[in-house]
């Protein structure tokens, strides 16, 4: 009886040992506690991961935006009480604001029962499991799947396409598909590909690689274009942000021109540029805390 005793305590070491390196069960947690969440895989299982700290960016924190900012706050909003609404797909320059956008909608409606889960393009073929877990829920959601690109031969490209429109099981009222891409279509584009196109008198009839490529984003029913910034609209960015720091004199010539200097070095006048500038002025100036997360 001792060594039986001695095995069974043993094993039970054992069984808690391995089950520490388990990744938590599928089942959802707790979305009343947490605003977004990371879908995450571990040892082939996947599970919900709340998001401990999420980005607090707010829809005022996002300067030459206001067109973008519009229609994606109506959609939202649309989404949230309950009335039809389309998957977003924001393309285009990259820092302008497109992910940002996203978790600054959150944040304007968590408190009505919005909720965020991040999915990486490498498990969107897990996306119908994910839909399974939370269908159900009272809560709405979006999925949102940041800097969107594909081969057309990777499995999440048409896992992706099938959720989208193209699966004989509907996607869930409560359930819309956020993403960000700097390409329009989500894939690559080759000049040989335009040679496929057949001209019947005025009509134009591109190829089938160009059908297939325009097939996917075309699911998305809303489409927000974002354009780089002129070089005023990069400086009200940041004073914005010099004014979020506390930075007196946001229009000092000095600042300015180092702003302007800044941007030249990094061949960009992107929003995540100015703010990038505007947390080092206030740094190196020691003026000011921490500020609101980057546009991205």
């Amino acid at each position: 009886m001792d060594e039986l005793t001695r095995f069974l305590e043993r094993a039970q070491a054992l069984i808690e040992r391995v089950e520490r390196l388990l990744p938590p069960d599928a089942n959802p947690p707790d979305f009343a506690a947490f605003t977004a969440f990371r879908w995450r895989r571990h040892n082939g299982r996947g599970f919900f991961q709340p998001v401990q700290r999420p980005h607090r960016i707010r829809l005022q924190d996002l300067c030459g935006v206001e067109r973008q900012k519009h229609l994606i706050a109506q959609n939202t909003l649309q989404f949230v009480r309950g009335l039809p609404a389309n998957n977003v797909l924001l393309t285009g320059a990259r820092g302008t604001g497109k992910s940002s956008l996203v978790k600054a909608v959150l944040n304007e409606h968590a408190h009505q029962g919005l909720r965020l889960i991040e999915v990486d393009k490498q498990d969107l073929m897990d996306l119908p499991s994910i839909i399974d877990s939370v269908a159900a829920q009272p809560l709405r959601f979006i999925l949102f799947s940041d800097d969107l690109s594909f081969a057309a031969d990777e499995p999440g490209y048409t896992s992706l396409k099938a959720v989208l429109d193209g699966s004989m099981a509907a996607t869930p009222d409560n359930i819309l598909l956020y993403a960000t891409s700097n390409r329009r279509h989500l894939m690559p584009e080759y000049m040989q590909e335009n040679l496929e196109t057949k001209y019947l008198g005025d009509e134009i009839h591109p190829g089938e690689s160009v059908e297939e490529k325009i097939s996917l984003s075309e699911r998305f029913g809303l489409w927000i274009s974002f354009y780089p910034f002129d070089q005023d609209e990069y400086l009200t960015i940041v004073r914005y942000w010099l004014g979020q720091y506390g930075v007196p004199n946001v229009d000092d010539e000095q600042t300015r021109q180092e702003a302007l200097q800044w941007a030249l070095q990094r061949g960009s006048r992107s929003g995540r540029v100015g703010w990038q500038f505007a947390r080092d002025w206030a740094g190196r100036h020691g003026v000011g805390s921490v500020a609101s997360s980057a546009p991205r």
